[in-house]
């Protein structure tokens, strides 16, 4: 049977990952619009891939469905990079909550079920988790192990307590950390594994929506401000989900990688503590 890679979110990051590990696979491009998943084919294929696309809707289960149904039909899920989602300037706190924790909660089930013996997968979480306060430990394991229809139910995701799209987006981040760390026990029961990288500042379209939305002050100081003293790049997002999916990351799973030039660690322990 045919290696599979399915890439939820074939943009530059989703790209990126791709380039380093889908050679001699066969890479299933999924996105909400299918004009961005036929442009990153048409991308990924001239430079030697063999691609398909088809069009996911990350907030629905039936869709999610779908597109195990349609990458399972050309071979063994060998890899998932789930890069998809919404920002706090994109969506209000309803839309980012169904779309980037109750999502990605769905797309961790769903290949959960079939990823092959010896698969692994990266979910592209964000800074933005690693400055939430810490959370209780009954907090934790709610939004770590609740079944996934019950996700939204739970009392620190409902209206009163999540009031802007920055906190939705920053339990949304936790959350996704938090599920691939329960996730991993599961996924190695089939004997495969599963990491998050939570990015800082990338140069992205997101990442330019963001700075020219209302946030846009606040992120130019992120990057001024950290230890790097610049953005990073898709290509290094893919050095080191390259690493957590390959054979020098055998050992990795359930992780959650931040790579954000520092930023967290200004905003704990430097310029960026808030005051």
């Amino acid at each position: 049977m045919q290696k599979v890679i399915v890439v939820i979110g074939p943009g530059s990051i989703g790209q990126a990952i791709a380039r380093r590990v889908g050679a001699g696979k066969h890479l299933v491009l999924a996105d909400l619009r299918q004009e961005n998943a036929e442009a990153a084919a048409k991308t990924l294929s001239e430079a030697g891939f063999e691609v398909a696309t088809t069009v996911v809707d990350i907030s629905s289960r039936a869709s999610i469905e779908a597109l195990v149904a349609k990458a399972t039909s050309i071979g063994d899920v060998d890899g998932l990079v789930h890069a998809a989602g919404v920002s706090p300037s994109q969506a209000p706190p309803e839309t980012i909550l169904r779309v980037d924790l109750y999502g990605t909660a769905v797309i961790l089930e769903e290949f959960g079920k079939v990823i092959a013996q010896g698969g692994s997968g990266v979910v592209i979480a964000s800074q933005s988790g690693h400055r939430l306060p810490p959370l209780s430990t009954d907090d934790n394991k709610a939004l770590a192990t609740t079944p996934v229809e019950d996700l939204l139910k739970l009392p620190l995701l409902q209206p009163d307590q999540v009031k802007d799209s920055l906190h939705a987006y920053q339990l949304a981040k936790r959350g996704n950390s938090l599920r691939v760390m329960s996730e991993a026990v599961r996924w190695g029961a089939r004997g495969a594994r599963i990491n998050a990288i939570s990015p800082g500042i990338i140069v992205t379209p997101l990442a330019k929506d963001e700075l020219s939305g209302p946030r846009g002050a606040g992120y130019r100081r992120m990057i001024e401000s950290c230890p790097a003293k610049r953005a990073g790049t898709p290509d290094e997002v893919g050095n080191v989900a390259g690493l957590l999916m390959g054979p020098d990351g055998a050992f990795i799973t359930g992780s959650d990688f931040l790579m954000d030039g520092g930023v967290t660690a200004s905003y704990w322990f430097g310029p960026l503590f808030p005051n």
